[in-house]
């Protein structure tokens, strides 16, 4: 049967759900503003109308290069409230970069921060993008732009399968895809962030990583939205300020990259009982494995820090529930409760469906997901799609995992990042995650270079802790008392940080293009 189109399946029609059912509640908390769902809901009614007045249609897109705000938030809804797709983009990039994001895309206007004027313009020359539209003190042609619109309450009947978002993944391999995200997926996200979060219309959660990636705008601000919380926005991460405004204003959760997490340790050590930190539930991080003993440290002090898994593409994946951080510390915990996951052997998962095999207890699979928080497929990009999206609704992730006997999963790399060393199968997330624990290393990533003898050999490039000197044989023959000998990486290269994408992620093709 089919499922017929109806506003209800619509995220544009939650701020004014919200609006009637609490309106008088706090949304969102910026340092200059302070809403109420009721005046959120004015916003975007005001936000809608006059991307309507632009003539916004059905199914083009709305670029979004902004920082935290709540304008963004109002955007994705006003977007989604007409028919048409938000586009969030990395105020990080170049303009090459957004350049070539744009011209993927071709979106119908462009929202910018008024001081990336100059390189959004530069982006969308030789462009067909007709607006860009400043946000920011001087020049507000947005705020403008709402003070004279007429308010549009109407909501687009859609499928739970029309598109609402367009997010591009982080390009830790490369260049960004476009992940077509639909309705079904935003809200499916949500209820299975609410579920493992606990949360509700009490929660205050602090979105200080940016809502041009997933873990921003799909694992924080919506999820929170969604359940009637407050949700108070930071546009720069400062450690100092993250655990101030945690004190002042008492808020209950916030999540992070685990670099982000090594200085908040490093900043609540030194300030030490500074801090109020009794409402804070727990802390939340992904994107990147985390080292065991950042979480034991955040323990210690009586913090628990939860980790979780997820990609552009699906979302939160996985989580480590609270009563498990420690015991289970990394892994990345469960399924999540709207999703069906298996681990299929990395031999049988290239082929047909009915050829598929699921690893065992302890053996390594690829990570395949299906259910109601898949992505629709990559935009203009049919040959990945066929690769990615499988028979029956199953998308590759291309992560590489084990599950123990209870269940719980542990990453172990990406499958393209694996690498052959005298016939045995390496996976350089193991052998980072030994060398975590040395004394002088405070970051490290492994890759696979090509090799004479062996085929390919490991290269490690090092982030040495303060006042460390590298000694390769040295650290050969550490690794030698804890790993296969297949498995030391030949080489120890010095950097004085890893390139990453925000979501913390090491960018690798990076590392071989600079060394």
């Amino acid at each position: 049967m089919r499922i017929q189109r109806c506003p209800t399946h619509n995220i544009g029609a939650w701020p004014a759900r919200r609006a009637e059912m609490a309106g008088d509640a706090v949304t969102v908390v910026e340092p200059e503003c302070r809403l109420t769902y009721a005046e959120f809901e004015g916003r975007v009614r005001r936000c809608a109308g006059w991307l309507a007045e632009r003539g916004t249609l059905p199914g083009e897109r709305i670029g979004i290069l902004l920082s935290n705000r709540s304008a963004y938030l109002e955007l994705v809804f006003a977007a989604a409230r007409l028919g048409a797709i938000a586009v969030p983009i990395n105020t990080r990039f170049a303009p090459p970069e957004i350049h070539q994001i744009l011209s993927d895309c071709t979106p119908h206007l462009l929202v910018h921060e008024v001081e990336l004027a100059d390189g959004a313009a530069r982006a969308c020359e030789g462009l067909p993008v007709p607006q860009c539209i400043p946000i920011g003190e001087g020049v507000d042609a947005y705020e403008a732009g709402l003070a004279g619109a007429q308010p549009l309450s109407h909501v687009a009947a859609v499928a739970p399968d029309d598109p609402a978002l367009l997010m591009y993944t982080s390009g830790s391999t490369g260049i960004p895809k476009g992940a077509l995200l639909p309705h079904r997926k935003v809200l499916f996200n949500c209820l299975n962030a609410q579920l493992f979060f606990d949360l509700t219309a009490r929660d205050r959660i602090l979105v200080v990583l940016p809502m041009f990636h997933s873990f921003g705008l799909q694992i924080l601000a919506l999820p929170t939205f969604y359940v009637g919380g407050s949700i108070y926005f930071q546009q720069r991460f400062e450690p100092e300020a993250v655990w101030q405004l945690v004190s002042d204003a008492k808020l209950t959760f916030f999540g992070g990259v685990p670099t982000m997490f090594r200085a908040l340790y490093d900043a609540l050590v030194q300030n030490s009982g500074a801090y109020d930190l009794r409402a804070l539930r727990f802390l939340f991080t992904a994107g990147a494995p985390i080292p065991v003993e950042i979480i034991e440290s955040y323990e210690k002090l009586g913090l628990r820090l939860k980790q979780g898994f997820g990609q552009t593409e699906t979302s939160i994946l996985c989580c480590l529930d609270a009563r498990d951080a420690v015991r289970k510390a990394g892994s990345v915990g469960k399924p999540v409760f709207h999703a069906e996951l298996r681990l299929v052997t990395p031999h049988s998962v290239a082929g047909p469906l009915d050829g598929w095999r699921d690893a065992a207890a302890g053996e390594v699979g690829e990570i395949s997901v299906r259910g109601p928080i898949v992505m629709s497929g990559y935009w203009k990009r049919p040959e990945r799609n066929a690769e990615t999206l499988r028979e029956e609704g199953w998308l590759r992730t291309g992560d590489l995992a084990t599950r123990d006997a209870e269940g719980f999963i542990s990453l172990v790399g990406r499958s393209h990042e694996m690498y052959i060393s005298g016939g045995e199968n390496v996976y350089p997330a193991e052998v980072e995650a030994v060398y975590a624990t040395h004394p002088d290393i405070r970051e490290i990533a492994v890759v696979g270079i090509p090799d004479a003898q062996w085929g390919e050999v490991g290269r490690a490039y090092v982030v040495l802790q303060p006042g460390s000197v590298l000694d390769g044989e040295a650290m050969r023959a550490w690794g030698s008392e804890r790993l296969a000998r297949f498995k030391l990486p030949r080489e120890f290269v010095a950097v004085a940080e890893l390139p990453r994408t925000v979501s913390g992620k090491v960018q690798k093709h990076r590392l071989l293009e600079e060394i």
